[in-house]
């Protein structure tokens, strides 16, 4: 997950109350907790029962992950260690699926039925390990789809469960390389979770900045800095010019929007006129479409640093471009329910709203849902990105709360896998939403 806001308190603030109502599709309103009976109660049971007797395995699980990080495209460890983990459980499992280090693993039972898809993350960051907690993201995806799998086996249904193995999150846009290579086609649904800082007992279903990453080259010509500067032409000062130029549009912006980055070069020296320098970008906004729009916007501030410096420049729209989190109502609903009747509080004031997922991509191409779950233990100024989280999600507490939200989510599986009622309302809301979204 691409930068969060975090929580500058020494302790996340307990709920607010502002809940969603699963009838409701008004964010924020309030509801007294217990509004709505669970659906299949004893389906709960079998998933609850199975994720307690898996509790151990899970955790050790998770801290390995935790103790071996992986950068994006490099999880080879954890391609090993989640499919033997997969087919010791009975499941049937591709390795290297599309990609060298994605993965399959699927669960089938009784005589047709639908697809129900879930997604275990496993990259981690440079320097600072698993400050994502995608740890937790990829045991949630063996939690959930082995609670399937018991809940199918037990209550004797028919449908079939497919946990991907999704590398690449943070910066490689893993999960659209998989959509693109058709890594999902085949589910009536796709289901996970991430961790972040927030109201404690809650889980969030905001959505998330869609995102486009931009690649600036600025050529120029090299000269003695000191003994005849007139003879270079500054790709560095091109590249400061462009930046400046987007924190002078900044103003013009609206707040949801985003535009940073950074500066790298190639044989700098002080005194030496740069002729080269690379500026790498991100633009973000709360939509697709505005991120589209907003990238229009900063376009020229480039192109208006090389005319001034008499650079080159090359503006390169990076592949892979992830989109805003569209929420499927009706799965959200069911979440909310099975959360608020059992496991807490829903919230859409904290999450991922303020940062991006390759998993948007996913929502903008089949029924899907991705939750947060808010009550990792942070410390000051300890959010998502910062060593401080890393600490945070090999906690018991954020382990725990792993758990809690992979019952919710099983559950909602199950439910579209069985109930042709509640299925229907899934695709209607997917249908509705389409003429907001546009298609993918």
């Amino acid at each position: 997950m691409c930068q969060h806001h975090s929580d500058s308190d020494s302790a996340p603030p307990k709920s607010s109350g502002r809940v969603w109502h699963p009838d409701d599709n008004t964010k924020g309103a309030p509801v007294r907790p217990n509004s709505s009976p669970i659906y299949r109660p004893d389906i709960l049971e079998t998933i609850e029962a199975k994720i307690a007797e898996m509790d151990k395995e899970l955790r050790e699980l998770s801290l390995d992950i935790h103790a071996h990080p992986e950068l994006g495209y490099e999880e080879y460890h954890a391609h090993d260690v989640y499919t033997a983990f997969m087919e010791k459980h009975g499941f049937e499992v591709t390795k290297q699926f599309h990609l060298p280090t994605a993965w399959k693993a699927t669960f089938s039972h009784g005589t047709g039925g639908r697809v129900i898809g879930v997604n275990s993350e496993m990259d981690a960051l440079k320097g600072i390990g698993h400050a994502c907690g995608h740890n937790l993201i990829g045991m949630s995806g063996v939690a959930v789809a082995c609670a399937i799998k018991a809940a199918l086996e037990k209550h004797d249904l028919s449908g079939k469960v497919v946990l991907l193995g999704t590398p690449a999150e943070e910066g490689g846009s893993g999960k659209v390389v998989l959509l693109e290579k058709g890594a999902y086609e085949g589910m009536d649904a796709c289901l996970m979770c991430h961790p972040a800082p927030g109201p404690v007992g809650s889980v969030s279903l905001t959505s998330c900045l869609a995102l486009q990453r931009i690649t600036v080259e600025y050529k120029g010509h090299t000269a003695h800095a000191a003994l005849s500067p007139w003879e270079g032409k500054n790709a560095l000062d091109a590249a400061v010019l462009g930046y400046n130029n987007i924190s002078a549009l900044r103003q013009q912006l609206r707040p949801t929007h985003r535009v940073h980055g950074i500066f790298e070069g190639k044989d700098w020296a002080p005194n030496i006129i740069p002729d080269y320098a690379k500026f790498i970008c991100y633009v973000r906004a709360p939509t697709r479409a505005e991120m589209q729009a907003t990238v229009k916007r900063v376009t020229p501030c480039f192109h208006a640093a090389a005319l001034a410096t008499g650079c080159e420049v090359t503006v390169t729209l990076q592949e892979g471009s992830t989109f805003d989190l569209r929420q499927n109502a009706a799965l959200g609903g069911e979440v909310a329910n099975i959360v608020l009747n059992k496991y807490g509080a829903i919230d859409y004031e904290w999450g991922i709203k303020s940062a991006s997922t390759d998993f948007g991509n996913v929502t903008y191409g089949l029924y899907s849902m991705m939750l947060s779950f808010l009550t990792i233990p942070t410390i000051v100024d300890g959010g998502n990105h910062t060593p401080g989280f890393t600490k945070s999600a090999a906690t018991i507490e954020a382990h725990n709360a792993c758990l809690d939200v992979s019952k919710a989510l099983a559950a909602t599986g199950v439910r579209v896998l069985i109930d042709d009622d509640f299925f229907s309302k899934v695709q209607a809301t997917f249908k509705e939403d389409e003429k907001e979204r546009g298609p993918l």
